[in-house]
């Protein structure tokens, strides 16, 4: 590690995971960790391996694939969490344990039910069990944020001396302000024996909407990794977002004076696979990735731009990935320029039926739309995994009526398990009957908790692309679609939703 490095520790297959709804396949985890890599992240934290077995053979499969970045799987400090992990992360070219256990009072009297020694001696073990795998461990304390200093200092110097290369200060439930994280990093810097032997880190939620800045207080503290996500994605609030801290460190060198690998012209193209994968969108006036991020609307700023962008821009839209992401592909373009630029966005299909089906709906898209984006291509490749034959329920044909005046009115037919099945119904608008119509095929019993729409690219002809989120019996999941007419759009998402709570297996790490 260089003096000046900080290094990008990213967390979107695990903790960001943890959104409810966002729980991905093996192939899906597959495409945003070939992202990842792209993007230049340091450390891909690819799941927990103990928690299914549809975790653990993700990471294997991710640690199979990437070179470039550190595969790290997350572990509970218990043997089997921790051998699972080591287990799961053995084909990696870099491979890491991530270990931890929860440091405050309130987490050892009330969750673990463990005295602080107990604490400690755990903490070692598992360190020491992770080293049979790796000499790369990471040990982190939960509920750092709210642990006595003077336990902390005890911890970090116990599982430094038992092996663990970096130790990560977490702010689990988001309590901390910047100026007090920043502090405690300097003070458990200075404290900690040893302290300049490995890399310190910071994890932070953003419960209080200050994740950034308190991960950013801390590497001004001495921190030299920070743990975050993809959008900000992650449980309750979400995490410190990656794009938000790559960016204020690029462009407040004079305050950082640090350095980061991220390729930056891929943060707009991974966000928008995150997004479109975990069927969490992305706000118009989200930093750096939002729609509206560099956007002006007021006379005055739109004069200052014109005459001098950095007038009211302090990044540059292109520096981060905005505006080159379209494809020079069209409706006379070739399977194999097809197939070249998949495996440029780091898709790859299974078979060459898989990718005839594709192509198939490539050229179908290319005659409704003058332009076919990136996201286009991301959309399109997504809609033909969810569409695959072994999926319970798929779309055959769709009709619906809606004029002023009169009540919109939906014919619909859906293949359930290869049987063709047809219903109608009216509805409040042309959606809702038609989900009214699916309903009255497979009466799912499910609550629908979201229904979001979003363009997948600018235009009239842009494709739609719909979200729903859907909640039965304490799981939670979502559906997606896309399409250029948004009612086919919307079908197919409530389809995709109905598909994963009937194949709970198919989820790496379902919501439960």
């Amino acid at each position: 590690m260089k003096k000046n490095e900080l290094i990008i520790f990213d967390t979107t297959l695990r903790d960001g995971e943890q959104s409810p709804g966002a729980a991905m396949t093996k192939e899906e985890k597959l495409r945003i960790a070939r992202q990842l890599e792209k993007l230049g992240v340091n450390v891909i934290e690819a799941g927990f391996a103990a928690a299914s077995q549809g975790d653990f053979e993700s990471i294997h499969a991710i640690a199979e694939v990437i070179k470039n970045s550190t595969v790290c799987s997350l572990a509970r400090a218990s043997e089997n969490d921790v051998r699972r992990a080591g287990e799961a992360i053995k084909p990696a070219a870099r491979g890491r344990i991530h270990t931890f256990i929860a440091t405050s009072p309130i987490h050892m009297e009330n969750k673990l039910r463990m005295t602080p020694d107990q604490v400690v001696e755990r903490a070692v073990q598992a360190v020491r069990w992770a080293r049979e795998y790796t000499d790369d461990v990471e040990f982190s304390a939960e509920d750092a944020v709210r642990s006595d200093m003077d336990f902390l200092v005890r911890v970090f110097d116990a599982v430094i001396k038992a092996g663990a290369k970096t130790i990560n200060v977490p702010d689990t439930v988001g309590y901390s302000i910047p100026v007090q994280w920043g502090e405690r990093m300097r003070q458990l810097i200075e404290r900690v024996p040893d302290s300049d032997k490995v890399v310190w880190s910071t994890h932070c939620h953003n419960d209080l909407g200050m994740a950034v800045a308190n991960s950013l207080s801390a590497v001004l503290g001495g921190a030299r990794q920070v743990e975050c996500t993809i959008n900000g994605l992650g449980e309750r609030a979400g995490n410190a977002s990656l794009e938000e801290i790559v960016m204020a460190v690029r462009t407040r060198k004079d305050v950082f004076n640090l350095e980061t690998t991220i390729d930056t012209t891929q943060i707009v193209p991974t966000s928008k696979l995150v997004s479109s994968i975990t069927g969490y969108p992305v706000q118009p006036n989200k930093a750096v990735v939002g729609a509206n991020a560099f956007s002006h609307e007021s006379g005055i700023h739109q004069d200052g731009v014109l005459k001098h962008r950095e007038t009211y821009e302090i990044m540059r839209a292109e520096d981060v990935g905005w505006g080159a992401n379209k494809l020079t592909l069209g409706k006379l373009s070739g399977r194999n320029a097809f197939r070249s630029r998949l495996k440029e966005l780091g898709i790859e299909l299974e078979s060459e039926e898989l990718l005839n089906a594709a192509f198939s709906k490539f050229k179908d898209l290319a005659d409704k739309k003058s332009e076919i984006f990136d996201e286009d291509l991301h959309a399109l490749v997504s809609d033909e995994f969810i569409s695959d034959a072994s999926e319970t329920f798929k779309l055959v044909y769709l009709n619906v009526c809606s004029q002023t005046g009169e009540v919109p009115h939906a014919n619909v037919t859906i293949s359930e398990n290869g049987q063709e099945k047809k219903a109608e119904a009216d509805g409040g608008g042309p959606v809702d009957a038609t989900f009214k119509a699916i309903e009255s095929i497979v009466n799912s019993g499910a609550e629908l908790q979201l229904y979001s729409v979003n363009n997948i690219t600018s235009g009239t002809d842009a494709q739609g692309e719909v979200t729903v989120r859907f909640s039965r019996g304490g799981r939670i999941v979502n559906g997606q679609g896309a399409d250029t007419d948004i009612v086919v759009a919307s079908a197919k998402a409530y389809l995709n939703g109905l598909n994963k709570l009937h194949s709970k297996s198919e989820r790496a790490h379902p919501q439960v």
